[in-house]
């Protein structure tokens, strides 16, 4: 399921890495492959929100 370009930073235990993905993804859709400077910003926003997430997911070593 997408979510809605959203200006509040969830919490990466909300989602998965597999959904941020997903959200990165459809925003480079949408753009055409060319970011505004307000999509840059969402696109920051869910790179960390998946880096956390992603941290969360993997196996302890």
């Amino acid at each position: 399921m997408l979510h809605s370009m959203s200006t509040t930073v969830e919490s990466s235990s909300q989602r998965t890495a597999d959904e941020v993905n997903e959200e990165i993804r459809a925003l480079w859709r949408r753009s055409g492959g060319t970011l505004s400077v307000e999509q840059r910003e969402e696109y920051q926003r869910l790179v960390l929100e998946w880096a956390a997430a992603a941290l969360q997911s993997a196996p302890a070593a």
